[in-house]
This record gives C-alpha cells, structure tokens and sequence, in this order.
C-alpha cells in the first residue's frame, strides 16, 4: 500500500468492549499481524496502518462495531495487548492508547528506545509533536483523547490519534507514517479521518508554510500585545474576514450514523467473489490441509474476508461494512458475533503462521490463493442480497455460537433448515 490521504465520517460512540469479545480481538490481530510480517514485513504493516480505509476495515473483521469510532479505540488496544508480549520477536511496539494511557507514550517509548537501541527520545519527541500538530496546527473543532503509537525496531513508526467533536456526537481520526516524513510541520499527515467542517485552521498545510514565517516573525518584530489588538479589531462583528484556503480533495469514507449493515454500504460483487471462492474451495479442502477440526462453509467465508484484509490493495477497502459480514458485531450489527467461527478462523491463522515460521508456507498460500480467487470470481459470481446474507445469518445465529453485548442468541424459530446456498454450484455445509 501507498501512503495517501482520506478522510471518513465517525459516528462518536462510547461504551466498552466485552472481555469475551476483546479477548477474541486481540489474538484475530496478533496473528493478523504476524501472517502481514511475514508476508510483506513490518513496513507494510505500518503502512497500512497508516490508511485509513484499510484499518476501518481491519477493526470490522475483527467483530467491532463496524462504523463507529470505537474501531479505533477497541483496534490500538488489543494491538497492545496481542503485541506487547511478543514484541521482542516481531520487532514491533505499540504505544500509548486512551486518556492516561496517551500521555504515558513517552515513558513508553524512553523504555523501547533503552531495550532495542532507539533513540527514546527523539522518538518520544515525535510523538508530542505529532500531537501537538494534531491539537494546535490543524484547529478543526476536535479535541485529542487517543494516541497510538506504533514504532518498529529500525525507528520506523505510525501513529493513529483521534479526536471528538462531543457536541456534534462525532469523531477525526489522524494517521502518520514516519516513512517519507520531511517535517512535522509540512503536510505531514498520511491522512486525516472526520467529517467535513467546512472551512478550517490547518497550519500543517504545506501551502500555509508562508503563513507560519509570518507568525513567528510578527512575534519577534510586533510583539503579543500588539497582535492582540490587532485580532480583537478582526473579530469584531463588521470587520471582513480574509478567504481561507481551501483544503485538497482526497479520498473520503463516509461513515452513516444508522448502525444496520444495508446493501448501499457493501460492494456486493466483492461480497459474491469471496462466497464463490469459499463455495468453491470447499471446506474439506481447507480441513485437510490446515488440518484445524471443525473448519466449514462458514468459517472458510469468514476466512475469505480475513484473507482479503491480509492481501487486498488499497481500492478494495471503500466498503469496510462487507468486513463486518465475516464476524458480525458486538451489538448484533450485522449480526450477532459467531464466537464457534470466530474461534476457528483464529485457529486456521495460527496454524498457517506457526507453520510458516517452520518454513511451511503451503498453509499461508492457501488462504493467499482463497484471495485471489475470489478477486477472479466476483467478475462473474452471483450470489443472495446483502439482506438475505444478514437474514440467513440471524437465522442460525444460535448455531454459531452468536453472541452480543444482549448475551448469547436463542434457537430462531424456523432455523431447522440448513444454512442457505450462498455461491457456487455445491451444497451448503452445516458445519461452520
């Protein structure tokens, strides 16, 4: 992936993460992250990291409400959790996370820095200037209360950091990437998350570099008092008010506020591409070779969805709602978490990485080639609606294993029959 920019509208939710959830999180993005590694090393992964599109994707597989800001939160924590204890191994650290734990990224980082041979701090200095910028350059109505920050062993790093507009009921979110990084002050963002405010105050704008000159030599020459006078004059009520630039269009992810999965927030194509790929792959051949017990229909599609997120290019992220149909979401959108093919996608991942740690790759190219199949079949498949997707799946939530922040899903009442044909020529397996 490249380093671009975005934007995205959050809906600003608060809450807390079930630990029977939180816990299923944070081993999914251990050993996503791993299987990353050690297919493209740890520069992609910050990278990736640093996209926006990319990681409201990769909090939505892993079972979190797939639209709001909690992503954020909820994603940097179980990072933290899942990484930390083998970090030493993989040679990646994260940082900080939410309210006091934000502000105890220095110290974090002077210890890294002493453990590894970084330079603590220089890197702890990054980290308060990239919240400095993200506070106090770029005024945008949002005030700080989350910052991740992910470094590597060589001193590459990626921080995420967000914001909230509590009036609005909304949420910014800021990515940096450390790679291509020429100055703090400069267009430094990989990009900017958040709804539109209309006109801003962004000092970090390579185009304000004239403005930032003026600033500090009106300070030297003029001195406080004076531009104090002189802004009390411009923010009388007659007084006209200069034009400001305008920002550049970037690529803009519009999160709604309803939390329903509908069919105009899912690429359906794509959708139909990864259930063809499962149908036709077939679980016995899956079972076989990542030789996990109890691997079916239904884990082999969630796995399509998880294969895409470790393999997909950047375009194919638009959607992040379509990744929430792998494991559903905590509060039943889009449907109650299935915790029996959560745990076995889990399982499928960790044999393939243990495997390829040993030197066999065949595991990890399996799910490689799930990806890649279906990225061929969505140009022909046909498959249900994203409705009777999500209706088929209620239906045999209870089968699954379902579960929400409600508590665990009854039997439905018409869910004797089989789980739906949902691609291919084959019939559907009652396994999941």
């Amino acid at each position: 992936m490249t380093r671009r920019g975005g934007s995205a509208d959050l809906p600003l939710h608060g809450g807390r993460v079930p630990q029977w959830l939180a816990s299923r999180m944070t081993a999914l993005g251990t050993v996503m992250t791993q299987a990353i590694v050690l297919e493209y090393g740890r520069d992609e992964f910050l990278r990736r990291m640093a996209h926006p599109f990319w990681f409201q994707s990769f909090g939505a597989v892993m079972g979190m409400d797939w639209h709001s800001s909690g992503i954020t939160t909820s994603v940097i924590g179980a990072l933290k959790r899942g990484l930390t204890p083998i970090a030493g191994e993989l040679g990646l650290h994260v940082c900080g996370g939410r309210g006091k734990h934000s502000r105890a990224t220095p110290a974090e980082l002077h210890a890294i820095g002493e453990r590894v041979g970084l330079d603590g701090g220089a890197l702890a200095q990054a980290s308060r200037l990239v919240a400095k910028v993200d506070s106090a350059a770029v005024q945008d109505g949002f005030d700080l209360y989350l910052h991740g920050f992910i470094v590597a062993d060589d001193g590459k790093w990626t921080v995420v950091q967000q914001g909230m507009h509590g009036e609005r009921g909304q949420a910014r979110r800021y990515h940096w990437l450390s790679e291509g990084l020429t100055s703090f002050v400069d267009a430094p963002h990989s990009a900017i998350d958040g709804p539109g405010q209309g006109r801003i105050v962004n000092l970090a704008d390579r185009r304000a570099s004239a403005s930032r000159d003026v600033q500090v030599a009106m300070l030297q020459d003029i001195g406080a008092e004076k531009i104090a006078s002189e802004f009390a004059k411009l923010d009388a009520p007659s007084s006209p008010r200069p034009a400001a630039i305008q920002g550049e269009l970037l690529p803009h992810l519009s999160m709604p506020d309803h939390h329903d999965v509908r069919a105009e927030n899912v690429v359906v194509r794509r959708l139909h591409g990864a259930l063809a790929a499962a149908q036709e792959n077939g679980p016995q051949d899956f079972a076989e070779l990542l030789q996990v017990p109890g691997v079916g229909a239904r884990t082999v599609r969630a796995l399509a969805m998880v294969a895409e997120v470790l393999h997909g290019t950047p375009c194919r992220f638009t959607d992040p709602a379509r990744f929430s149909l792998a494991h559903g979401g905590k509060d039943r959108h889009p449907f109650p978490v299935p915790t029996k093919v959560y745990d076995h996608t889990i399982g499928v991942l960790k044999s393939a990485v243990h495997a390829a740690r040993l030197g066999r790759e065949e595991q990890l190219q399996a799910i490689r080639r799930l990806d890649a199949q279906a990225r061929v079949l969505e140009r022909s498949a046909s498959g249900p609606s994203v409705e009777a997707y999500i209706a088929d799946e209620r239906r045999h939530s209870h089968d699954y294993g379902g579960r929400s922040i409600f508590g665990w899903e009854p039997p439905a009442a018409d869910a004797a029959a089989p789980p739906a044909k949902l691609g291919g020529n084959r019939k559907a397996w009652k396994s999941a």
